[in-house]
């Protein structure tokens, strides 16, 4: 698999707040501690050294080997866990829902990046051991999201009347959809038959593609590990802190142009419980859970944290905070949305002093089929020109094909310049026709305008067939305009080759921020 890397920029496919991130643009900097860099992890090492304490390492390590009890363990796996209890062992972590199937193509580009940063950093500091983590968004209530994946062009869904958490779902009945998935599903059958929830289920298979490497799946859905968390639940709950620090970030953000991603709401939890996920809000010194008969005092509340803290889901603004307050984290890997609504919460990080951890975007590829390339080489087009909207590739490879001058920008020159003057001269006789000279002069430049479209659709025709040609390898690469990583599932390419994952893991460069575009030879 060979790879030719495209800077960001170039993509037209990333929003300018993550662009100003990705170079490291200087009014940006106070939103976060350290940029991802190699050179930069020994500071963020101290830092997270000094603030971690070893009851949480001890308490991450024994729930970990609990939730792993009934899965056979790689050697690297076990030891990996084992590692997470000596105080030189970091992690890198990524997070995702649990799409069916493992969801869109980007899934997979996640956890090799965390594979390899993890890789790449034991190189710089051998002193120190570093793991790659899933954490499993199994407390996410978004089933519409998880529910279906996209299979050789064809949509593939579930359908579930279950509520709540969708961790805790079962997952058997996901077994109606296998009849009709074409190839090898071994061992997505033997995941979603054998665990009797979603959380199980998933850890299974992603353990299957990945556990050689070592990575570690976390399923923060649990007691221990929520009771680490009760005094950001409380603070949030009894004095609404996270808001007010979410707030006054936004609006700095705002400021300085960048458009808001996530906001924070007075109470940032969710309770949950069997077959239920919903907000808990407060009114007039009662808690309610919103859409339930269920409410409680303030002392009902206190002592629920207390004895059941994992009834406290954490919604988008907490959720970041708590994954970094169990692990040993260093960075957490994610898309452009997830890179920028991080940035949003740093002051919340500041005041329950947990070290911010870096934010590393993930991998981004498209991966183009021997055939699709060489059918796309033959347009003599640039790679760049395939992120743009179908209309503006077709008109870029007129021009570059065409026999004929297609432009009237000379024309359209001529015509402003003639009724420039034939503006002065009317002006001169009466100062009130300039407005309608302007007028018409705007009439007629839109009528050669119109001309020149007329022109290149008449060439487009001329050149059918290799627009066609050209449109095939566009819907193949950006199926229904999407990017392909966003839509395909890994299935469309592991099937063929068995070896896809490891060739991700040998072509992929965590450090180096740039769009990949993997050629199969």
């Amino acid at each position: 698999m060979r790879n030719q890397k495209l800077p960001f920029a170039e993509t037209n496919s990333f929003s300018t707040f993550f662009l100003d991130y990705i170079q490291q643009k200087e009014t940006l900097k106070k939103f976060y501690s350290l940029f991802p860099e190699k050179q930069n992890f020994e500071t963020q090492i101290q830092h997270k050294k000094q603030s971690y304490p070893a009851t949480h390492r001890s308490i991450l390590v024994s729930t970990l080997q609990s939730q792993y009890e009934n899965l056979s363990q790689q050697d690297s796996v076990k030891n990996n866990i084992n590692l997470l209890s000596e105080s030189n062992t970091f992690t890198i972590t990524t997070g995702h829902q649990l799409n069916i199937f493992t969801g869109p193509l980007y899934f997979i580009y996640k956890i090799v990046t965390v594979i390899n940063a993890c890789k790449e950093l034991k190189k710089q500091y051998p002193d120190y051991n570093f793991v790659p983590v899933y954490w499993m968004a199994s407390e996410d209530h978004d089933y519409d999201e998880i529910k279906y994946f996209k299979l050789y062009g064809r949509r593939h869904t579930w359908e579930t009347d279950q509520l709540g958490a969708v961790g805790r779902f079962n997952p058997k009945s996901i077994e109606k959809l296998f009849a009709d998935i074409p190839g090898e599903i071994g061992i997505f059958k033997k995941a979603y038959l054998k665990y009797n929830t979603l959380s199980e289920a998933v850890r299974y298979y992603v353990n299957e593609f990945f556990g050689e490497e070592g990575l570690i799946v976390v399923d923060a859905d649990d007691h221990n590990l929520k009771e680490l968390f009760q005094h950001v639940i409380a603070d949030d709950v009894f004095n609404h802190t996270p808001k007010k620090l979410v707030e006054a970030q936004n609006q700095q953000l705002e400021s300085l142009g960048y458009h808001i991603q996530v906001f924070a709401r007075d109470i940032n939890f969710f309770f949950v419980d069997k077959n239920l996920r919903s907000r808990i809000e407060e009114k007039d010194g009662r808690f309610y859970v919103l859409d339930t008969p269920i409410q409680f005092s303030k002392d009902e509340v206190t002592k629920l944290i207390e004895s059941e803290p994992e009834k406290f889901s954490p919604n988008v603004i907490l959720r970041p905070l708590y994954q970094e307050v169990i692990l040993p984290n260093l960075a957490y890997t994610g898309g452009p949305a997830e890179v920028i609504y991080w940035l949003q919460l740093k002051g919340v990080f500041d005041h329950f002093n947990v070290p911010f951890p870096m934010l590393m975007p993930r991998n981004f590829a498209l991966v183009i089929e021997k055939n699709v390339a060489e059918k796309f080489e033959k347009t003599g087009l640039d790679y760049k020109h395939l992120f743009e909207e179908k209309n503006y590739l077709f008109n870029q490879w007129i021009l570059k094909n065409t026999i004929h001058d297609l432009s009237l920008g000379k024309e359209l020159a001529l015509f402003a310049e003639q009724f420039a003057s034939i503006r002065d001269r009317a002006a001169y006789i009466d100062s009130t026709l300039i407005k309608y000279v302007e007028a018409q002069a705007t009439r007629a430049a839109s009528s050669i305008e119109k001309i020149e479209q007329k022109m290149l659709r008449a060439e487009k025709r001329v050149h059918r067939e290799k627009l066609g040609q050209l449109e095939s390898v566009k819907d193949t690469l950006f199926p229904n305009g999407s990017p392909q990583e966003r839509v395909d599932n890994f299935l469309n390419f592991y099937q063929k080759d068995p070896q896809f994952i490891k060739k991700l893991l040998e072509v992929f460069d965590p450090f180096d921020f740039k769009f990949n575009l993997l050629f199969y030879e």
